[in-house]
Parts: structure tokens; sequence; C-alpha cells
């Protein structure tokens, strides 16, 4: 028997089974008890028999004339016939018995009592010092039939009442189960960033202690989270002064250095600062995604947002011709923060630049239902590539310059808002090509991340 992984379902099964058990053993015991006593009742019926006709027949036997042979006696009409008698003399002479009754069932004298034969139950009794005697005989058959009718009619309300203990037990075990089913749901409901402690309130003594365990986990671990994003976001906020000011620095050196071999080396120096700006600045996004507050009071129109950073971009030198963009006439409502939409969108378009075909666009769309689809052109990501492209520093198999750190901060975004970010690669019906689908979160849902921080 394979035995349920549901504790409520192992605690139903074998309450049930002793229950059931239980009964089984009161049903044999009661059984015995039950043939013992119904054979007291018939051998006292034998007993009784025995004494009554015994008289009756020594009355008829002593006036007989001389010469009358054995009598059987003439029942009056037809009927069940449990008890049969028989009356002989001292010689085992048969004076008189019942007219069903069988010479064969009925064993020799030997004791005044009962005795056993393979068939029948018989009582011996005698009168006028053993010159008569009476023999009254029961068949063994009848008293079993008697005995498995009263087993039967024991054991029908059992039929019925074991399936009713099983229900009952479940039904009581699963009202007594409730508290931990609700530990276990508030569990469950607690999202990537959601540290609130569990309701403890009403959990049995056995459990109490750990749902205490549990917010005592889950409060440390808000603590060395909130400890890690904020030394990411510090850290990368000291950084950005003096890496700006080596960058200046670097930049003027550059200007006004006349060695052709310093001047390479003062270039080197400034993509090294411009790549660690870039990195400190990705770190604080990451940070801020992870640390929550990215939901706004009010829903934001993102069309709008979508459309100003893609202009912002497109900009660029070299990037007019590079992104197209594709939003609603009307505004799209959503239930994020418009610097978090922003730094979704801008991460995603960096991404589709830098890993993308060079000859060809990043295609941004944007639905109405506030979903944006960012995709371009290239060699299609390996399945198990595109599981781990949302781990920090994950660049996949590329040579381009970059962090790791885009689609894991557009990921953290959509955790904490309660969004969604699906990555396809190829594209639906190409063979090549990659597409980042983040949709937005409607207005009025919270987000897990957000929520936290109120709670906080």
């Amino acid at each position: 028997m394979t035995v349920p992984r549901s504790l409520q379902w192992r605690i139903s099964l074998w309450l049930g089974l002793g229950v059931a058990l239980l009964w089984g053993v009161a049903t044999v015991a009661t059984a015995q008890k039950i043939r013992h006593e119904m054979d007291e009742v018939f051998d006292s019926a034998l007993e009784e028999t025995a004494q009554r006709l015994l008289p009756l027949a020594v009355l008829d036997v002593l006036n007989r004339e001389e010469g009358d042979k054995s009598q059987r006696i003439v029942t009056l009409r037809e009927h069940d016939e449990y008890f049969t008698y028989a009356v002989r003399d001292a010689h085992g002479g048969m004076l008189l018995r019942s007219h069903r009754a069988d010479d064969s069932v009925f064993p020799p004298f030997s004791k005044m009592g009962f005795v056993d034969t393979p068939t029948h139950r018989v009582y011996f009794d005698a009168a006028l010092q053993g010159t008569i005697t009476i023999a009254v005989a029961e068949p063994l058959a009848h008293r079993r039939e008697v005995a498995n009718e009263a087993l039967l009619g024991l054991a029908w309300p059992l039929a019925l009442l074991i399936p009713a203990s099983f229900l009952l037990v479940w039904g009581v075990v699963r009202v007594s189960m409730a508290p931990i089913r609700n530990l276990r749901t508030g569990i469950e409901a607690r999202g990537s960033g959601d540290l609130t402690p569990i309701p403890a309130a009403g959990l049995p003594s056995e459990i109490g202690p750990i749902a205490d365990a549990v917010n005592h986990l889950l409060l440390r671990l808000g603590r060395a989270l909130d400890a890690e994003r904020s030394f990411t976001a510090n850290s990368a906020h000291e950084l950005r002064t003096p890496v700006a000011a080596a960058l200046a620095q670097t930049q003027r050196l550059i200007v006004e250095t006349k060695d052709a071999v310093s001047r390479e080396r003062a270039e080197q120096i400034e993509r090294a600062l411009q790549r660690l700006s870039r990195l400190s600045e990705k770190l604080m996004q990451l940070a801020r995604a992870e640390g929550g507050h990215l939901k706004g009071g009010e829903t934001t129109d993102i069309a709008s947002v979508a459309k100003m950073v893609v202009d912002e971009m497109a900009r660029k030198p070299g990037m007019i011709e590079r992104i197209t963009l594709d939003v609603p006439e009307g505004p799209v409502q959503a239930g994020i923060d418009a610097d978090a939409f922003a730094i979704v969108l801008r991460n995603l378009v960096e991404n589709g630049l830098k890993h993308g075909a060079p000859d060809r666009p990043v295609a941004v769309a944007l639905s109405g239902d506030g979903v944006l689809t960012v995709s371009n052109e290239g060699p299609p990501v390996p399945p198990d590539l595109l599981l781990r492209l949302l781990q920090p520093f994950e660049r996949g198999r590329t040579a381009a310059e970059g962090s790791g750190l885009g689609l894991t901060i557009v990921n953290a975004i959509a955790t904490g808002t309660g969004g969604r970010l699906v990555l396809t690669s190829p594209l639906p019906g190409r063979q090549s090509g990659f597409e980042a689908r983040f949709a937005a979160p409607p207005p009025g849902v919270e987000g897990l991340t957000a929520g936290r921080a109120r709670a906080g």
C-alpha cells in the first residue's frame, strides 16, 4: 500500500484504520459473547423441556396396558420442530418419541446432563431410579443458523458505521488541519520579494514554533538582502563621483598629450572608465529594482514614456535607423512607476542593440493592454542558455561588450511590480532572432515588492 504524502490523509487513514480495527475486535468479542449467551439459553431450554416432558411421559407409560408398544406423538399441525425427544426404558427400549424423532440421533443413556454428537446437542434426564430416561435433542445447525443471523444483524450496522467513521475522522482532521493549510498558503503566497511575517495566530502549539522560526528566518533574510542592496547601491553611488572625475581627467589628458602611445593608453583608460561608469549605473538600477518602490501611487501612461525613451536613445549618432517604435495613438495605462518602465525599456533596447544584427533595426512595440515587445535579428539562443540569461552577469555566447545585468534588472522589476518577462528565441515563425516580452501590471494590481515595502 502506498502511504499518502499528505499529512492530513495519513492521519485520516491511520485513524480510520485504527477505528475500523477496534470495531472489528469489538465485533468479534461481541460475537463470542453472544454465542456463549445463546448456548446457555438453548441449553436451559433443552433442560426445561426435558424436565417438563419427563413427568408426563412417566404417567403415560405407567397408565399403559400390558403389551402396549412404543408410541409416537402425533402433531396437531405441521410446524418447525427444533427440539425432538425420546423416552426409553432401562434397557434402551423406545417407549415414547416425538413425531419427527430419529432414533439414530439419540445415543444410549450414559449419564444425566448434556452430551454432544456430531449433529446434535442432547440433554438426558431420568426418573424412577433410572428405569425411564428421556433425551431431548436440538440440531447444532439450528444454533449456528440463529447465531449467524444474530451476527449478520450486528454486522449490517457496522458496514455503515465504519465508512461513516472514516468520513467523520477525515472531516475532523481536515477541520483541525485548517490552520496548517493557512500557514502553507501564506508561505506559498510569498513571492521572491515579499518577506513580510506570516500570520501565526490560531496555530496549534505544535506548529506555532515553526511559524515563529519561519518569521525569524524571513526577518534575518530581509535584513541580509537589505544590507546587500544597500551596499550595492551605496557602492555604485559612491563610485560615480570618482569615476566621473577620473574620466574627466583622462579625457583632458587625451586632449593635452602629444605622444601617440600615451594617447592610445589614455583612450584605453577612458574606455575602461566608461565601462565602469555603465556598470555602476546598472548596479544602481539592479539595487533599486530589487529594493522595492517600483510601483507609483497612480497609474502611468507607459506609451508616452516609451516615446520619450526611444526618442532620447535615437538622438545618439547612428541610432535613428537602429530603433523602430510602434505604440498606440492613445495612452496606455499601467500600474508601474514611470522610471521603472523607462529602465525596462532602456535595458531591453540596449540588449537588442548590443547583441542583435548590426544591419537590422531593433523593433519596439507596445500593445494597448500594456505588453512591451522588443525584438532583434541575430543567431538563435539555445533554450538552456535562454533561461540563464536572467541570472546576474550572464552574457551568453557573444563577444559584444556588456555587464550581463540588463535582463536581470528587467526581470527584477517584473517580479517586483507583478509584471512578467518572457524571453523567446528564435522569433515566432522564424529560425533566428531574439524577443523579450514584458507584460506591465494593469492599474490597481499591487506589486509584490511594493507590498513588502509598505508592510515593512
